[in-house]
């Protein structure tokens, strides 16, 4: 009975501690984006404060080094540069050339208003990354209201002509998703850019376990089979689909 992962793990598949809402994984998907595509600045990171002892995993702005950079947050601290929601974004129209959003929309209370905002501030050459966790408990902040399956953000993000979505974990249980989207003046994704990507996720997106807790989900997994522990022992399977079409 102790060998079944509970809530009271210390992190969950997705790789979150209570307080924490980037993990490594997360932190290496966004460096192979950087890595591959040339993103257009000023850079807007909605959801950007930092929680304590986390500033290493958290702080993307060294992954964008030169770029005009902006944190937002509802609260002031460390990483926010400006105060705000994105239900309601400070920002010009077209004004921005890339947002980021990593584990941010579950907390939104109207996240449609959120996705429109985002549009609205976008240059029409702009591009939206965004990721949320998926199999992952109930984590207030101050609250904790949606999640979102990669088939939501087709449908979300529809209006992006060229994008990719990602997810790492079991493919019907996955830890995160996230999405990489393009608005109609940039040119679509191609091959080899994809295909850098994904060598380049695979190079840096990790969250190994530890070697005693990996001992004791494949014990658990030869008593009770693997069904219960592969959101765990699968959580750096990461997997990614590219859509392209014409604006």
């Amino acid at each position: 009975m102790l060998l079944i992962p509970t809530a009271t793990d210390r992190a969950g598949p997705s790789g979150m501690t209570k307080g924490g809402p980037v993990n490594t994984l997360l932190r290496g998907m966004v460096r192979a984006v950087a890595e591959t595509f040339d993103l257009p600045g000023p850079i807007l990171e909605v959801g950007s404060y930092q929680v304590e002892n986390q500033e290493d995993i958290a702080d993307l702005r060294l992954l964008f080094p030169g770029r005009p950079y902006v944190g937002l947050d509802m609260r002031p601290g460390k990483g926010v540069d400006v105060v705000g929601e994105v239900e309601a974004l400070p920002q010009a129209d077209a004004s921005i050339g890339t947002v980021i959003a990593l584990e941010t929309f579950e907390h939104v209370r109207r996240f449609w208003k959120g996705f429109d905002e985002v549009r609205r501030v976008l240059r029409p050459d702009g591009a939206l990354l965004v990721a949320t966790p998926f199999h992952f408990h109930i984590h207030s902040y101050p609250y904790d209201y949606w999640r979102f399956t990669p088939d939501a953000y087709k449908l979300l993000l529809e209006d992006y002509p060229s994008k990719i979505i990602g997810w790492h974990g079991p493919t019907t249980r996955p830890a995160n998703v996230w999405c990489l989207a393009f608005r109609e003046e940039r040119p679509p994704i191609t091959p080899t850019q994809f295909d850098r990507y994904q060598t380049l996720l695979k190079k840096y997106a990790h969250m190994p376990l530890s070697w005693t807790r990996r001992l004791r989900y494949n014990v658990g997994r030869v008593l009770f089979g693997r069904r219960t522990f592969a959101p765990w022992l699968d959580r750096e399977k990461c997997q990614s689909e590219c859509l392209s079409r014409a604006a």
